[in-house]
């Protein structure tokens, strides 16, 4: 069965998939690596004008290692999971200085560098050294889950290991980048998570969940995502050229990227600015000018609320760090989260 299933989706990748992607069938790891950090929990469709841009801009691990970090950020600007970001340049720093710009060439060792686990080092050294390490993405985890059956959990450590060990046994040792893409894509492209296209499947005939009416329910999760959300009113505290930001450098959403003054509640709060503002600003004067509207960002595990609240300040107000004071037109060099980029367009506008 499992060489059925191999040979098949095989023959089908070379016969029929037309999935096109830049870093397919690439041999750089620079540039596989690339790809993979980009595409960990981003859609291929989002992440690959960011590939492009960053392949554009720093055509080598050199080129990134030595970019200035507000660079880097601004170039990742929007794709959240900024830590992702942050991995990237140490671990490019780590390959330009410590290993003078030679990728590490093993399994064991790409898993070393930062930001990178088991899934992200079988791509690179399946795909740029042809070495045999079987991919478990979400994709496929749901071919495996649909064609087998398999109703233990994808998301128990059981479950993982499973899907690891039968990923293991169906991978072709003689091409194993090139299985390992097949199966990806197939997931992508045949049995996809909503709306599969059985009717074209070439697993069809042996495939468990449509021989038993289970597409729907493979695979099987067991936590249910709680989602929590939070309320952030930002005060935009400026006076005619200047204005007042900080970079967020907690370890929470939006990590190394700036926002303004921020009052942050669990609960949505009608008239959060004058004990705050007094708190910031002491005796400092000030005018509240305007309040936006709503706005709202989902993320993952949580849907944050945002409202800004614009404040004018002579040019003498001091604020102390965090804060910086700059001039407005340098803001659009900075990296911000997507919320505030939204607000700052409509502002222009």
């Amino acid at each position: 069965m499992n060489s059925s299933f191999r040979d098949k989706l095989l023959a089908w990748n070379k016969s029929t998939n037309k999935r096109s992607m830049p870093w397919k069938g690439e041999k750089d790891p620079y540039k596989i690596w690339l790809s993979e950090i980009i595409l960990q929990q981003t859609r291929v469709e989002q992440g690959l004008s960011y590939y492009q841009s960053f392949i554009a801009v720093f055509p080598t691990v050199h080129d990134l290692a030595n970019a200035p970090e507000e660079k880097v950020f601004k170039l990742w600007e929007g794709l959240g999971y900024y830590s992702r970001c942050k991995n990237l340049l140490a671990s490019a720093k780590i390959i330009s200085n410590e290993l003078n710009g030679f990728f590490p060439d093993t399994y064991e060792k790409i898993k070393l560098l930062k930001g990178v686990g088991p899934y992200t080092a079988s791509a690179i050294a399946s795909f740029a050294f042809n070495e045999p390490y079987a991919v478990v993405d979400g994709n496929v985890q749901r071919v495996l889950a649909r064609y087998f059956g398999i109703t233990t959990p994808i998301d128990t450590s059981s479950g993982k290991k499973l899907y690891q060990e039968l990923a293991t046994s169906l991978l072709d040792k003689k091409q194993p980048g090139v299985y390992n893409q097949a199966i990806m894509d197939f997931g992508a492209i045949i049995c996809k998570p909503s709306n599969p296209l059985c009717e074209q499947c070439p697993q069809q005939q042996d495939c468990e969940a449509f021989k038993n009416d289970l597409i729907r329910q493979l695979p099987v999760k067991e936590k249910k995502l709680v989602k929590k959300h939070r309320w952030f009113y930002y005060f935009k505290i400026q006076s005619p050229e200047t204005i007042f930001i900080r970079k967020r450098t907690e370890k929470d959403i939006w990590q190394n990227l700036h926002e303004f003054a921020l009052y942050e509640t669990n609960d949505p709060s009608p008239f959060p600015h004058q004990p705050f503002l007094n708190e910031l600003l002491g005796a400092q004067p000030y005018a509240i000018i305007s309040q936006s509207r709503v706005y709202i960002q989902q993320l993952t595990h949580q849907t944050i609320h945002g409202q800004f609240i614009e404040v004018s300040t002579p040019e003498d107000v001091f604020l102390p760090p965090p804060f910086q004071k700059v001039n407005k037109c340098e803001l659009s060099g900075l990296a911000f989260p997507k919320m505030i980029n939204t607000f700052l367009e409509e502002q222009a506008m």
